[in-house]
């Protein structure tokens, strides 16, 4: 004979999750911005012509800010990393940016990036 097995209800979610870096941490997400996954950085690096040449014109470590100008046509574009992109990409660095799959790559380093816009002051 055996036991009755008593059902545990599942919890609810009661507040949306926070990734690691957000308290410090290492990254513990794949979100853009975030920590770089190995699929994401394959499909980068599977389609060089999609790279854009650009230079870092500013960088702020505290907010995860980069401001990159890309060489082809000196658009300026705003992007965020919670991983160290901008600790990485100082001004006057020379950068590649893969828009479609959300790849920065500063020297062999590659980083995970949201395009953002900055609120205006």
């Amino acid at each position: 004979m055996s036991s009755p097995h008593s059902h545990i209800p599942p919890l609810q979610v009661r507040e949306r999750a926070a990734c690691m870096c957000d308290h410090g941490g290492s990254c513990s997400s794949f979100a853009p911005g975030h920590a770089l996954h190995l699929i994401q950085a394959r499909l980068a690096s599977a389609t060089p012509s999609e790279w854009a040449d650009a230079i870092v014109e500013e960088s702020d470590e505290r907010s995860g800010f980069v401001i990159v100008r890309t060489l082809t046509d000196a658009t300026s574009i705003v992007l965020w990393n919670g991983v160290g992109a901008a600790a990485t990409a100082t001004p006057g660095t020379p950068v590649a940016l893969h828009e479609r799959y959300h790849v920065l790559a500063v020297g062999g380093a590659r980083f995970n990036v949201l395009r953002a816009e900055l609120a205006e002051a």
